[in-house]
């Protein structure tokens, strides 16, 4: 991915919390790297923990899905696996119902925008050689 292609918005729901994803940054990943958390599974797309509803907005899959995990209903319900699917357009999700969504670290935290503490300021320590048993400063 260069630096010249968009990402794509996320929207999640109930919260309303937006996030921007990178260019073939799955969903997961990118709510992640926001500091968001929810209830996962395997990460890989074999166990179905991570599903979401897919309100608003087109996904895609870059490997097939096994029907065992998201089935072609499901889909036409518009779920879908948060580990694997990639934003193609702007989408609207939705937590299964009882999920909720965690706040990991603070907003903004590991952004390059985000103002760091100057370091503080260090005299510099003295030289010292050893000569035999006696210490020159």
């Amino acid at each position: 991915m260069s630096a010249d292609e968009p990402g794509f918005e996320i929207t999640i729901l109930p919260d309303g919390e937006r996030v921007v994803g990178k260019a073939g940054e799955n969903l997961l990943v990118t709510l992640s790297r926001a500091g968001l958390g929810y209830r996962i599974g395997c990460r890989r797309g074999g166990c179905g923990v991570c599903k979401l509803h897919l309100l608003l907005g087109e996904v895609g899959y870059e490997r097939p899905i096994a029907e065992s995990v998201l089935s072609d209903d499901e889909r036409v319900e518009g779920i879908c696996l948060s580990c694997r699917a990639v934003p193609l357009t702007d989408v609207v999700i939705e937590l299964q119902e009882g999920d909720k969504l965690r706040r990991l670290f603070p907003r903004g935290f590991g952004s390059a925008a985000r103002p760091t503490a100057a370091a503080p300021a260090t005299r510099p320590r003295p030289s010292r050689t050893m000569i035999g048993d006696e210490v020159q400063h």
